[in-house]
């Protein structure tokens, strides 16, 4: 008898099982080639089969060798359930399914002295979705009109820049009696109020990168909706930066400055200013924690971006340079402002927690008036680049820290001043429209959104476990990778196509949110609006209860 090897990897403690008919199988090998991780292989299996050619029973025992696809039992080669092999099967003979009985992530840390590390959200999210607690309850009717959704003109825009108050305006009235301006004001920008969030040059492929360039660029002039999108740390390819699709981009500046260097060499050669500069603190799906990139993901750009051979790269935990309120205010003014001379507007990201009111409440009091944003992350954003213990166990759920942000500035009397962005875990449900307006009622001026952007790629993975392997480079849909295998499974076009479809239906559910309530312009911090049936949520968020 074999000995039992209790600590052995088996079947029954992986994420997900593979399931297998070696009788519809044909061997065509299809979900071998299209596997990126390698958790299956060809092997063969010694089946007993008992057979009777007679007319009265008179059984033999036959022993056939089988040819078969089988799971491979290994830490750094488990499957991860994206389906790929389910979906190249002609015969529906192999597919992946969840097992709720895992043991994975204890046999992986017990094994390679290390945390389980995977991209994608927090899969535990004990709160729930607090969005899904609140619903539009109030509707004009009789008293004041609803609008037309399909006909009436809607303003769309949110700002990103400082906005100065009626008091602090530099106008003069001349000796005839036209109005003037006596010195420049602060850059401020009007866009839609959906970005494309901040994502990692060395997270996404190069074509991942095109295809969002071309639908931004889409959106904005043949549809006519000022979309943006956000560049992440390392910036953006060059050829990006040197054509006028920057006009439609923020351009990110994380904790480690990588690419900044990129960004001014490119300078003489920009033939537009870019929408923005954004200063990343923190991120809410790793809060105070540097991301890693892997060294399967390091492709030649990345290495040339941060002057590093091809290996493992640590981001560092907190902005370099940036150490209080006031020093990152002065370096704003001083750096980046003048970089592009006071013609962009800069904003701050930082990750949601309970000292998110004191950063932004010390912004209010900028005395230059040259914040022009403060961005807001919570803790179900996602990201390719945290181990779990960050995903799931750090940070602030967005609502509640939002809400607390915007109700600070009614308290100072300075709501809209410095505009608020707030991201993390938007469309979990699959609505953006819905989210967003949420958000915006609360006191957002506008949100982003990044892992949206994959799904509608072709992203795989979802958020109870499946795939998630964003921070391998075997994406299996060649979004997140530098494999050039992987990479070209990416359609740009198709993607491109998507992403400007779903935002064309964004805009008309937003209308539609926006017409029953009355409101033609952005119904920032009309908490009026919102009811939720959760008296937790309704007493913290200061909206009504309903039963």
């Amino acid at each position: 008898m074999a000995a039992m090897r209790v600590n052995a990897l088996a079947r029954d403690d992986m994420q997900w099982r593979i399931t297998y008919n070696h009788e519809r199988c044909t061997l065509c090998g299809h979900c071998l080639s299209s596997c990126p991780f390698r958790a299956i292989e060809a092997g063969v299996e010694k089946r007993r089969k008992v057979i009777s050619d007679h007319l009265t029973p008179k059984p033999k025992v036959l022993f056939q060798t089988v040819p078969v696809i089988r799971q491979v039992l290994d830490h750094h080669e488990a499957c991860r359930g994206c389906g790929c092999c389910e979906k190249v099967c002609p015969n529906e003979a192999i597919a992946p399914r969840l097992n709720l009985e895992t043991r994975l992530p204890i046999k992986h840390r017990g094994t390679t002295a290390d945390g389980y590390k995977r991209g994608g959200r927090s899969n535990l999210n004990p709160m729930g979705n607090t969005l899904d607690k609140i619903t539009i309850g109030r509707i004009s009717q009789m008293t004041d009109p609803s609008l037309d959704a399909q006909r009436h003109t809607f303003d769309m825009l949110a700002p990103l820049g400082r906005v100065l108050p009626p008091e602090s305006l530099p106008l003069r009235i001349s000796e005839t009696g036209s109005l003037g301006i006596t010195e420049s004001l602060p850059p401020l920008n009007w866009m839609y109020p959906i970005i494309i969030g901040d994502m990692s040059i060395g997270a996404l492929s190069t074509r991942m990168w095109e295809a969002l360039a071309i639908a931004t660029a889409y959106l904005n002039e043949e549809v006519g909706l000022p979309v943006r999108m956000c560049t992440g740390e390392g910036g953006i390819p060059g050829r990006l930066l040197r054509s006028h699709y920057v006009r439609y981009m923020i351009l990110q500046i994380a904790s480690g400055h990588f690419g900044w260097n990129r960004i001014v060499n490119s300078m003489p050669d920009m033939q537009d200013d870019p929408a923005g500069i954004l200063i990343k603190i923190g991120q809410g799906a790793k809060p105070g924690d540097g991301g890693m990139l892997q060294a399967k993901k390091v492709a030649r750009h990345i290495q040339e971006i941060r002057g590093v051979p091809k290996a493992d790269l640590l981001s560092p935990p907190n902005h370099q340079g940036l150490y209080s309120i006031e020093e990152s205010v002065q370096k704003m003014f001083l750096s980046f402002n003048s970089a592009f001379k006071f013609r962009v507007p800069v904003a701050i990201k930082v990750a949601a927690s309970t000292t998110s009111v004191s950063v932004y409440n010390n912004l209010l009091r900028d005395p230059y008036n040259i914040v022009g944003g403060f961005f807001l992350d919570g803790i179900q954003g996602g990201t390719g680049a945290a181990q779990d213990i960050s995903l799931d166990h750090t940070g602030h759920p967005i609502v509640s820290k939002l809400r607390d942000c915007y109700l600070a500035a009614v308290h100072q009397g300075k709501q809209g001043q410095i505009p608020l962005w707030a991201g993390g875990g938007m469309a979990q449900g699959w609505n953006l429209a819905a989210d967003a307006f949420k958000m915006i009622s609360l006191g957002a001026n506008g949100v982003f959104t990044g892992k949206l952007m994959l799904q509608l790629a072709g992203c795989v993975g979802l958020d109870n476990g499946k795939c998630n392997a964003c921070n391998t480079g075997l994406c299996p849909a060649g979004i997140c990778s530098q494999n050039p295998v992987l990479v070209k499974r990416l359609d740009i076009d198709k993607v491109a196509e998507n992403i400007v479809n779903y935002f064309i239906a964004t805009d008309q559910e937003l209308k539609k949110l926006m017409a029953p309530i009355g409101n033609s312009s952005l119904p920032v911090g009309r908490s009026d609006a919102l009811i939720s049936t959760d008296r937790a949520v309704a007493d913290k968020l200061t909206i009504s209860y309903a039963c």
